[in-house]
């Protein structure tokens, strides 16, 4: 008999624990599920962070170097200069913007600059990499200033290196292609700097084109750390939000390897092509680092990016048919 009571409590306990099981599923797998969605975020972001910390330039045969160039007060506020050996007559600017989350990178590493020096100033090209204040120093509306800036002290002096300040086109990578993106989607940010209207942009792999959506959604702390918890901040750190008809052209290049990226893309260009704005989406099978660290490499992926290049002004398209 007794066995039989055992038995029969042992049943009410397994009863009772998978009641509790069930009560307890519902009420705490939203939290969980949130949880291990936040931590994929983070995870990614720091991969995303770390692809801007590679070994600095190792400077290409043909190429000489203007270091640290000051475009304000601030020791980030400076630009390093990719000129020919050769003094260049007229020449094209590339002007590129590092990433890093708002708040790492460096506008010498190599993933930066290594490719895309080689590739173009030996097609007589200047390239210009700019740092700019970073997290906590600046956040991301004071960066775009720092840009702007940085743009406009490059036009002012392009004619002393040899290029022309009427033939920009500016490039930026993750934070810093949100960077310039708000600049091309209202340029009037950049014009009342003292920044003129440069040929196009090229945007490498951002997905922070509507920051309220981002921020309205689950999404990786590093986010709130730079754009904080006001909604009105977000509309005006947002390219899509800001976007006008007097947007400059561009290229939003994206990773197939993120569905995000590659949507948040395709929204962007839409809404700017709804208004007469030229812009394309250039879908690459590339990971966030490689379609930074790979432009500049022989191969479909930098001509596609030189073809749009090309098509923003007849010397340009000259300049790169040398090949």
């Amino acid at each position: 008999m007794p066995s039989f009571i055992s038995l029969g409590r042992l049943l009410l306990s397994a009863m009772f624990m998978v009641a509790l099981l069930v009560m307890w599923r519902p009420l705490h797998a939203g939290p969980i599920r949130d949880r291990i969605i936040e931590h994929r975020l983070e995870q990614q972001a720091r991969d995303n962070e770390d692809s801007e910390h590679a070994a600095p330039v190792s400077l290409p045969s043909g190429v000489r170097l203007m270091s640290d160039v000051p475009y304000g007060k601030d020791s980030q506020q400076r630009m390093d200069i990719y000129l020919p050996q050769q003094q260049a007559q007229g020449a094209p600017v590339i002007f590129m913007v590092h990433g890093g989350a708002w708040r790492w990178g460096d506008k010498g590493a190599s993933n930066v600059v290594q490719n895309k020096v080689a590739r173009w100033v030996s097609e007589g090209f200047i390239f210009i990499s700019a740092n700019y204040r970073l997290l906590p120093k600046a956040h991301p509306l004071e960066q775009a200033q720092d840009i702007a800036s940085a743009i406009a002290a490059a036009q002012g002096r392009a004619a002393s290196w040899g290029g022309d300040p009427k033939k920009f086109i500016v490039m930026g990578h993750s934070a810093g292609a949100h960077l310039v993106a708000l600049l091309t989607a209202s340029p009037d940010m950049a014009f009342k700097l003292g920044a003129k209207p440069w040929l196009g942009t090229i945007l490498l792999d951002s997905a922070a084109f509507d920051m309220v959506k981002i921020m309205e959604a689950k999404h990786a702390h590093l986010y709130d750390i730079a754009f904080g918890k006001d909604p009105a901040y977000w509309r005006a750190a947002s390219p899509l939000h800001i976007l006008s008809e007097t947007a400059i052209p561009f290229m939003a290049v994206c990773s197939t390897r993120h569905a995000d990226s590659c949507s948040w893309a395709t929204e962007f260009v839409t809404e700017a092509e709804s208004i007469k704005v030229h812009a394309s989406v250039l879908q690459q099978d590339l990971s966030h680092e490689d379609i930074n660290l790979q432009l500049g490499l022989e191969g479909s992926y930098t001509n596609a990016v030189e073809s749009f290049m090309g098509g923003l002004d007849a010397s340009v398209m000259r300049r790169l048919t040398n090949h």
